[in-house]
């Protein structure tokens, strides 16, 4: 019995070394810019660092101390405390969730673009919560109706109350991030024992890491939290416009990350991956393209040869609403990211350059993660498969409608098909009044929207958190 599995391999083994040693070379020639002091001494502090100024220059043996000590696995838990996903460097396998600090909402019906309310967290992380190939839920806004210097702890409260799947938390503000982990964890008790919130940092491309971030980290790392370390970089803009010198900076980032958690704690979990774009000089606005996806799978394939578990891109931002601009970006970064070694995409769902959170797109994407996943399986290949003896059966000129295999697997494959779109011909299309497939897929939506349902402690929670924060941030 065999199994034909398909895969996308970008890089050689060859090209893999070539890029970490472009990659040393740059740690410890260019270095990187460290803005906090606190910082820069846990760097300095260590043999194989030295420093100039602000910048550090991390030398290739300290490098691999901090591979060796970074563990290869995550195991990542619901909040419940039953085991939702393990990332694992060693077997990837591609775990999708729904974000990312949108800062506007789209309306399922109209398209209409609105400022992202409170409300709209509570539907946004309850879809999360309902979609069955959305395994984790990351931040999908900054809630515009509340005080900003309260928001995010607000955002936090409806996240963890709207869902029992492991959450990617984004707070951009230092003070709320303690705020955020101190709330989380007098609602759940201790985080790190069975850990299901994944906190989320960028360093600043090119080449630095600022205070906010390396002050998170410690956070972080003290609460004994994974966390995912990801650099964003725009070729053409704060990166090379080549995707070879792009790979090798945004490397030397992570890297550079990775060793900072490890002098911190050794042992710490680390997730590292990019967010690679391109800078489009004519509208000003970052973009997808098919380098941006290939980048996407190099990354992935440097961290496995790391043994370091990933962390990607979703493919979201480059669409007008759940439009076919975003249909093929999303179909492209989905499938290949199921094909290749990407082990977290936790970011689905945006448009406008990431700008604005839309539920039909995430219900949209929803589907062609099923897809894609489905593609990724395969098919198996033996004697019972190919059932040499029933086509000798039906012989030539015959007909498999009725054959055993075809009622016995029928209801199967049929999975298969689109749940969203039926499948009609054309004179069936034309005595419908020929509807349109955008239609089909927001009368989908308003369904799935409509049967949304909270958790059943949610009223608790909320009620709880609140008389929490009534006291605390006031």
């Amino acid at each position: 019995m065999s199994s034909v599995c398909p895969k996308i391999s970008v890089l050689t083994e060859e090209q893999i070394e070539q890029v970490h040693a472009y990659t040393l070379n740059l740690l410890a020639n260019t270095g990187i810019r460290v803005e906090s002091k606190q910082a820069r001494d846990i760097f300095c502090q260590a043999s194989g660092c030295s420093s100039d100024g602000d910048k550090v220059f991390i030398h290739a043996e300290m490098v691999k101390q901090a591979l060796i000590s970074a563990p290869s696995s995550i195991e990542i838990f619901d909040r419940c405390g039953e085991l939702a996903f393990r990332l694992d460097s060693n077997n990837p396998k591609t775990h999708f969730g729904i974000g990312v600090t949108n800062l506007w909402y789209q309306h399922p019906d109209t398209d209409e673009i609105s400022p992202f309310s409170r409300k709209h967290m509570e539907i946004s992380v309850r879809l999360g919560q309902a979609l069955n190939n959305c395994d984790l839920v990351s931040t999908p806004g900054v809630i515009q109706d509340i005080a900003c210097d309260r928001a995010e702890v607000y955002g936090t409260l409806e996240m963890m109350a709207n869902t029992i799947k492991p959450l990617v938390l984004l707070v951009s503000n230092r003070h709320q991030f303690k705020d955020c982990l101190d709330l989380l964890e007098r609602l759940h008790g201790d985080l790190a024992a069975r850990p299901f919130i994944i906190p989320y940092f960028n360093p600043v491309t090119p080449l630095v890491l600022n205070s906010e971030t390396s002050e998170k980290m410690l956070l972080t790392i003290n609460q004994g939290l994974p966390f995912i370390y990801s650099s964003y970089g725009m070729s053409g803009a704060t990166a090379p416009i080549t995707a070879a010198g792009t790979l090798v900076m945004l490397n030397a980032e992570l890297l550079a990350g990775l060793v900072f958690a490890q002098l911190i704690k050794e042992g710490t979990p680390v997730i590292l991956g990019n967010l690679p774009a391109v800078f489009e000089m004519k509208s000003m606005i970052s973009a997808y393209t098919p380098q941006t996806m290939l980048l996407n799978l190099a990354c992935a394939e440097m961290m496995a040869h790391y043994h370091i578990p990933h962390s990607g891109t979703s493919g979201s931002g480059s669409g007008w609403g759940p439009d076919l601009l975003a249909a093929g970006t999303l179909w492209m970064n989905h499938l290949t990211s199921c094909l290749g070694k990407v082990g977290l995409a936790p970011f689905v769902g945006g448009n406008f350059d990431s700008l604005v959170f839309s539920p039909t797109t995430v219900i949209y994407s929803n589907e062609i993660i099923r897809q894609a996943r489905l593609f990724s399986q395969g098919f198996m290949l033996d004697d019972t498969c190919v059932g040499l003896d029933e086509i000798q059966c039906i012989g030539a000129g015959g007909s498999f409608l009725m054959s055993e295999q075809t009622l016995s697997l029928y209801r199967e494959i049929h999975k298969q098909h689109s749940q969203i779109w039926p499948g009609l011909c054309l004179e069936k299309w034309q005595a419908e009044s020929s509807p349109q497939a955008i239609d089909l897929l927001r009368h989908h939506a308003h369904k799935v929207l409509s049967d949304l349902r909270a958790p059943d402690d949610h009223d608790e929670l909320i009620e709880k958190g609140e008389a929490i924060l009534k006291v605390t941030i006031s």
